[in-house]
């Protein structure tokens, strides 16, 4: 944890790789934890799986399809979760080809007994330094 799920279009192996790169340095920064806590998933939704505005699909001729971000994470400050917001729109806006406007980063902040690895709530754990979480 911290665990982004990434709902857009599919994007070329090669963006997703720059933007996973980008938006890992965006947690680490931005929540002052390490790498190796940081999970991505790239969740990709087909045309015929997308609407807005009442429209089924992407026709390209607007200003491109809206990107959902889902932050999970042990609770931030809101100075924390505006600079992971600042950090990481831009990257995804690249990787799939949109722009910053059409991406919406939703934080479901979590407490530290909403939260289990290996069985054990995280809360039942001796109080672990920010950059574990």
């Amino acid at each position: 944890m911290p665990y982004l799920e990434i709902l857009a279009p599919s994007a070329p192996e090669t963006r997703k790789r720059a933007a996973s790169r980008a938006l890992t340095d965006g947690v680490v920064t931005s929540f002052g934890v390490e790498p190796s806590t940081v999970t991505l998933y790239f969740m990709p939704v087909a045309p015929h799986d997308y609407a807005h505005e009442g429209q089924l699909g992407h026709d390209g001729a607007g200003e491109g399809t809206r990107v959902f971000v889902k932050v999970h994470a042990y609770r931030r400050t809101p100075a924390q979760r505006r600079a992971l917001a600042a950090a990481i729109t831009p990257a995804l806006a690249a990787c799939f080809a949109t722009s910053g406007g059409n991406v919406a980063v939703y934080f479901l902040d979590r407490e530290r007994d909403e939260v289990a690895h290996d069985g054990h709530l995280a809360s039942d754990e001796a109080e672990q330094p920010d950059h574990t979480a």
